[in-house]
């Protein structure tokens, strides 16, 4: 990782400090894996004011990296805050809404409505301004209207929701000259390579320079000369288009969906409504961010300066997928299921042939209900 950097720095450097992150996220893994859910609930209010103390230590006395306050150094490794946030994000919104549903005050609009666009408008304030995070905010704002519209929240309430927080984006994005900067070069990626379109214009070279069967280990030029920014981390499919080429990177994206589809399939077979819109909330946050990393290094979205998850280099980032994943393990431990089989089956007749039919090729469906 560190020749792809081109900095200087020692190459055993960025290996050592992602084993180490490796050895955390396995960790974390492990305890998460283990951690029961009630006791995940009860913690609730201590992981919102850890999260609200990890923000204003960041603010007053976190390292400034490219413009922004985002990390905090901790035995020689750089926290980043806004992955804290996803995560407390998703237990907090989760509770919230198993709350509202429990009292039938999803469709109300003092109680549900007003709750949620002042948490949006909170992302926008500490992330979206403060920590100048576009990226992490575009992935949070997805997990709340994935989790959302999951619970049952109206279409018209998501739409308001969604509405004034575009509205508030598009005002951020058009006072800075650094995002307007990054929105001209994903219109027209080639029309200032040497500038603003530096990266896209590099990224989009090394993933065409890989063509089917990519150039191999150590024979990337992009990548391993120093050419593309940010290679270890927010380029690292760029570097992997290159290396592996076509087929490598289709591998890649199918894993991701290999996981997706567990993740899916734990949604539905989890009794527990607390734990199927915490796993919903978890695929968001994945899959949003797989798809922003992906997109922008082909140039189908602007750069947002995303990590690829369980990939890019970066010990935050995996720490707290890893957590996550950890805790949906956990949840798949407790899933239960029953069979197929329509209405005419408990009273036998003639469709109880088709049925066994469709348990032989589909054997297990969900159980919906809640406790």
């Amino acid at each position: 990782l560190a020749a792809t950097r081109g900095d200087g720095v020692s190459e055993s450097y960025f290996v050592s400090k992602q084993l180490v992150a490796i050895g955390l996220g396995l960790l974390a893994f492990a305890v998460c894996s283990f951690l029961p859910l009630r006791l995940l609930k009860s913690w609730r209010g201590l992981l919102i004011a850890a999260t609200a103390a990890a923000i204003i230590f960041a603010q007053v006395f976190g390292e400034e990296i490219n413009g922004a306050s985002r990390w905090i150094q901790v035995g020689g490794m750089s926290f980043q805050v806004a992955e804290l946030i996803k995560f407390v994000l998703i237990i907090w919104l989760a509770m919230f809404l198993v709350e509202r549903m429990g009292r039938g005050e999803m469709n109300s609009s003092a109680k549900t409505l007003k709750p949620l666009m002042i948490v949006a408008a909170l992302i926008g304030v500490v992330v979206l301004i403060a920590e100048s995070d576009t990226g992490s905010s575009v992935v949070m704002l997805a997990i709340i209207s994935v989790m959302v519209f999951t619970a049952g929240l109206p279409l018209k309430k998501i739409g308001i929701i969604l509405s004034i927080v575009s509205i508030g984006m598009l005002l951020v994005i058009g006072t800075s000259q650094y995002r307007r900067e990054r929105v001209t070069t994903f219109l027209n990626p080639t029309s200032d390579c040497q500038d603003a379109g530096y990266q896209s214009c590099q990224a989009l070279i090394a993933v065409g320079s890989g063509g089917m069967f990519g150039l191999g280990l150590g024979k990337s030029v992009q990548g391993d000369g120093g050419y593309l920014p940010q290679a270890a981390d927010d380029s690292i499919f760029a570097v992997l288009a290159e290396k592996f080429g076509f087929i490598g990177v289709n591998v890649l994206i199918g894993v991701y969906i290999i996981l997706f589809a567990k993740l899916r399939r734990i949604i539905h077979r989890s009794q527990d409504l607390f734990a199927r819109l915490f796993v919903v909330g978890v695929l968001a946050w994945i899959t949003t961010q797989v798809i922003i990393n992906i997109g922008a290094m082909i140039g189908l979205l602007p750069l947002k300066g995303i990590t690829l998850p369980l990939i890019s280099y970066g010990g935050t980032s995996i720490v707290f997928v890893m957590a996550a994943l950890g805790i949906v393990f956990q949840i798949s431990r407790y899933t239960s299921f029953v069979a197929i089989g329509n209405q005419t089956l408990e009273g036998g007749g003639s469709d109880d042939h088709t049925a066994r039919r469709r348990r032989q090729r589909r054997p297990y469906y969900a159980v919906v209900s809640d406790r």
